[in-house]
């Protein structure tokens, strides 16, 4: 194995929640990035408390994992203040790095956290290695490129970079249709501003055009009854080129999506850390799994796949023109939060489900264990034929063993 092998690659994991962060850190992240409750670009997730960052700090590093904090939206004169006092809170409580994207907030974040490690987010456009020198000799750690970057480019900001500056780079996930999330689109429609959090991701809606001379006349953008979907980007999955994305020289691979579920969170993480892991022992092993892979990642919510800007420039089947929901092939059962001494599985239920039906168990080494339901009991012990109410505390009796802190889920029929 190569000199550029022996550094193993960090795997990045979103977290929404507290309850995520568990997930990913469960499911073998390296590192997970999480938002407070202002100031990051994803203000419609749980966010975590100044409490909940502290707390998720502490688990993730009982377990030998990171956790990053973004802060990341560009800030006006009136973000200012509140983003001082929240550096000042944000420094005690044991999280390992803060993302940013606006100079100015990278100031203060200097000034208010001197001894933070601070990492430049994806928004400030990150294309170019002077960009990279630039960041670095003001003091950032790492720098996330750029969506639009190709491996080739990649490469090339490796050579002319210090041996210490960390290159992350998104591996999995949605993908923004503006230039890295540069996008003025909800903020127009809704007025909610995509570059202060609030993203209404109107580039999954169903577009027509109007003529101007014909107001009111809705012509479709594509011959098709079910209209057009013209900004609809597919996701990014790179699983199964793990090899190239490690020869480039990056140091974290990034997974998208602080939005999304426990389930997704927990299918991802572990497929990908497979892959690592795999291919660190031998490039003949991920080889040899690949079709494992490729049925496990498909396992969770995706709207098809696309390897995006990485081979180079994308193309008319980059995007998806006829329909904007995901392919979704398992639903999310729950989280196992004990198993009492009797063997009842207790969890708090997220989908419907009923007695006699097949649940599978995800395995912390990547395995499945397939289950049988045999009996489903409320709160107070009655029992009950299925469990149709999200959120509903159960004990569930199961015909094979499962671990707290695994996932269940169920095929979809």
């Amino acid at each position: 194995m190569s000199e550029k092998k022996i550094k193993k690659a960090e795997l990045l994991v979103p977290a929404g929640s507290p309850e995520v962060l568990k997930v990913a850190v469960d499911y073998g992240a390296d590192a997970v990035y999480i938002g407070g409750e202002a100031y990051g670009l994803r203000a419609l997730a749980d966010n975590f408390t100044i409490d909940d960052i502290r707390t998720g700090a502490e688990y993730a590093h009982a377990h030998n994992a990171r956790v990053y904090v973004t802060a990341n939206i560009f800030a006006h004169n009136y973000d200012l203040e509140g983003i001082r006092q929240y550096f000042t809170k944000l420094k005690a409580t044991g999280a390992d790095a803060v993302l940013v994207s606006d100079p100015g907030v990278f100031m203060l974040a200097k000034e208010c956290m001197p001894d933070m490690e601070l990492h430049i987010s994806t928004q400030a456009n990150n294309t170019n290695y002077r960009t990279f020198l630039f960041w670095h000799k003001l003091g950032a750690k790492r720098v996330v490129t750029a969506r639009e970057l190709s491996l080739a480019e990649i490469r090339e900001i490796r050579a002319h970079i210090p041996e210490d500056m960390e290159i992350e780079s998104f591996v999995h996930g949605a993908m923004c249709i503006s230039y890295s999330g540069r996008c003025l689109l909800s903020s127009y429609f809704t007025g909610r501003d995509a570059n202060q959090g609030a993203c209404t991701h109107p580039c999954r809606w169903k577009y027509s055009i109007v003529e101007e001379t014909r107001p009111g006349e809705y012509l479709p953008v594509e011959e098709d009854d079910r209209g057009t979907y013209i900004f609809n980007s597919k996701d990014l999955c790179m699983i199964e080129h793990i090899p190239e994305l490690v020869e480039a020289g990056i140091d974290s691979f990034k997974i998208e999506g602080r939005m999304k579920t426990a389930l997704y969170v927990a299918t991802v993480t572990r497929t990908y850390r497979k892959a690592l892991d795999d291919y660190y022992a031998s490039a003949k092993q991920y080889e040899e799994n690949l079709d494992c892979y490729r049925t496990e990642i498909a396992k969770g919510t995706y709207r098809q796949f696309t390897t995006g800007f990485y081979f180079g420039k994308t193309g008319s089947d980059s995007q998806i023109y006829d329909h904007n929901t995901y392919v979704k092939n398992y639903s999310y059962i729950g989280n196992v939060q004990a198993v009492t001494a009797d063997g009842l599985v207790q969890f708090e239920q997220k989908n419907k489900f009923s007695v006699g039906d097949e649940l599978e168990g995800m395995c912390f080494d990547g395995s499945n264990t397939v289950c049988r339901v045999l009996a489903i009991f409320d709160e107070n012990g009655i029992s009950m034929p299925s469990a149709p109410h999200p959120k509903q505390r159960l004990s569930v009796k199961l015909d094979r063993s499962v671990l707290p802190g695994m996932i269940l889920r169920r095929k979809e029929k």
